[in-house]
């Protein structure tokens, strides 16, 4: 089968935003990956839970900054900035860590380059092509993200923690200089353009806008799903060592594995809902459910092997969800012309809740053990099927 020129074009958007997306999520699994090697070597659980949190407030606010200027400014020189930028602040952070402070910010300023880049890329898929491949390009990205985790494990079990940190700069540094050279040669064959979409209404409009677009549920979809998605992997080789007494090498390990398995989510969750008839409202519901069956099974399966597969598939079952809001809806917002500001808002939602449950799991993992913590999990995700419940379909059934 003949593709056509827009076919073409959407790969060739979408490839160079999942391979710049890659980096990215090199870059921020690295902390979680080697959080095993620096308890060893003396760092507290308290003082990482402490970075990360950081890391997670700057990218938040960032994503709200940054999301709304991404609709401003070409997406070249903001992903290109944030990557360079990103590299930079990295490489520093594993160099200056004898002075705490110093190393807490500058890991925070890694999260503030970083969040330059999704609200504008998916600006840029979403106006450059049709809304079917806009949705495949977006989950080509979002593979990228699940597997840059693996790809941090791998890179903790084989390198010392600095070393690794050294490697991602590169990677991210690297990746900036190709991403501008490719965007600048796309912008003159005319693939990518700018400013074809606008804001239908300036202020206040804006919002009634995203409300008709039901805003409010997906920003309690981002929050639930970014606890998860964000938070639950970055302490789970953390999980494996403490609660299933995993050595640091062997947690690094299975993180690996695991995140492997958690990177084909995407795929699966696109299947189901294409089997569901496209709809997304059906698969997000479907997603909450099995997420807190998994979590439900983690709590009482005490078999190491086993509790890894219910953990591994319920923090797939709520990717799943984040799936339907990152790959279908983000881009579904097109014609609004507020493509990167909504998903900045959207972003800085699932990661400024990513920053406060990294500082209470941190906590809590020692207050009250990983047991009571999975049940936490396990609460969020059947407040996520409540959300998630198609009341609109149920009002119209009852009239």
């Amino acid at each position: 089968m003949k593709l056509s020129q827009k076919a073409k074009h959407a790969i060739m958007i979408g490839s160079l935003c999942s391979v710049s997306y890659f980096a990215v999520y090199i870059a921020r699994n690295i902390l979680g990956a080697v959080t095993p090697q620096m308890v060893e070597g003396g760092y507290t659980e308290e003082y990482i839970g402490t970075i990360s949190a950081l890391y997670f407030v700057f990218y938040a606010f960032g994503q709200l900054i940054n999301g709304a200027i991404g609709d401003k400014i070409k997406a070249k020189w903001m992903i290109g900035m944030g990557l360079c930028g990103a590299g930079v602040t990295n490489f520093v952070f594993s160099q200056i860590t004898a002075a705490p402070n110093a190393a807490m910010f500058v890991y925070a300023l890694t999260g503030f380059f970083l969040s330059m880049i999704y609200g504008p890329m998916t600006k840029v898929v979403s106006e450059n092509t049709e809304p079917v491949h806009a949705t495949r390009c977006s989950l080509g990205y979002t593979f990228a993200s699940f597997f840059g985790s693996p790809a941090a494990g791998v890179l903790a079990s084989f390198l010392v923690w600095q070393s690794v940190f050294a490697v991602s700069s590169a990677v991210l540094v690297g990746m900036s200089l190709i991403g501008i050279l490719f965007f600048t040669v796309f912008e003159r064959k005319g693939i990518i353009r700018y400013g074809q979409y606008k804001p239908e209404k300036k202020g206040l409009g804006n919002i009634k806008v995203l409300l008709r677009h039901r805003i409010v549920k997906f920003s309690l979809i981002s929050i639930l799903t970014g606890v998860v998605r964000t938070s639950v992997v970055f302490w789970l080789p953390t999980y494996l060592t403490q609660y299933l007494h995993f050595s640091a090498k062997e947690s690094a390990g299975i993180f690996t594995a695991a995140t492997l398995a958690i990177s084909t989510t995407t795929f699966i969750v696109v299947f189901i809902y294409e089997r569901l008839g496209h709809d997304m409202d059906k698969t997000v519901l479907i997603m909450f459910t099995s997420a807190a069956i998994f979590f439900a099974l983690t709590y009482f399966v005490s078999l190491p092997v086993l509790n890894i597969v219910c953990i591994v598939l319920a923090i797939m079952s709520s990717g799943g969800a984040a799936t339907m809001l990152w790959s279908r809806y983000c881009p579904s917002l097109r014609d609004t012309g507020m493509v990167s500001s909504a998903t900045g808002f959207l972003d800085f939602l699932s990661y400024m809740s990513a920053a406060a449950a990294n500082v209470i799991f941190a906590n809590a993992a020692t207050a009250i053990g990983w047991g009571a913590l999975i049940l936490v999990w396990l609460g969020l995700m059947l407040l996520g099927v409540i959300i998630a419940l198609p009341y609109g379909q149920i009002l119209n059934r009852q009239k």
